[in-house]
């Protein structure tokens, strides 16, 4: 079997950028990647994303936060008593500031992990395939079989592009 080819649209905007999208996936000429310089919610809903994992990583780093937050003063109270007034050691309020401290430090740097590990950060190879993706306009690759490539050239001319590349 031969190797895919990669087309690449050049779009001046992302909403008919967007629409060369719709119209590659809906006719199912291959794998599509876009190149935006901004987010963009078109591209969003044309390629289907779906709602961000990282906030799982960002819930999971505040639960594990809070947790610590009550289990060590609890733990170093128990470990060096310091009885004053006959107060009881393990008083809940005085450990809720510890715990909303390390709840958002551990939801913070579990947000950030998520970030990096779901977008496979750093990046050390790969760039763009144009400068031009950075500054104003939008791109659309398509890998597709050999004899795929005549379609995906036409359905990215009729959907706007302003530049078409092998």
């Amino acid at each position: 079997m031969a190797e895919g080819v990669e087309i690449l649209g050049i779009y001046d905007r992302a909403t008919t950028a967007a629409v060369g999208v719709r119209a590659v996936l809906e006719e199912g000429l291959g794998e599509v990647i876009t190149y935006s310089p901004v987010p963009d919610r078109a591209l969003d809903q044309a390629l289907h994303v779906t709602l961000s994992p990282v906030r799982l990583f960002v819930l999971i780093g505040g639960l594990l936060g809070c947790a610590t937050g009550f289990i060590f003063p609890i733990y170093t109270v128990l470990d060096w008593p310091l009885i004053t007034g006959g107060k009881p050691l393990i008083s809940i309020p005085p450990f809720v500031v510890i715990a909303f401290e390390l709840t958002i430090l551990f939801a913070s740097l579990g947000g950030m992990a998520g970030f990096l590990l779901l977008s496979r950060l750093p990046r050390v190879t790969g760039r763009p395939p144009d400068a031009r993706f950075t500054d104003n306009m939008t791109g659309i690759s398509v890998t597709c079989a050999p004899e795929q490539a005549a379609a995906v050239r036409a359905c990215l001319a009729r959907t706007g592009a302003s530049e078409i590349r092998e």
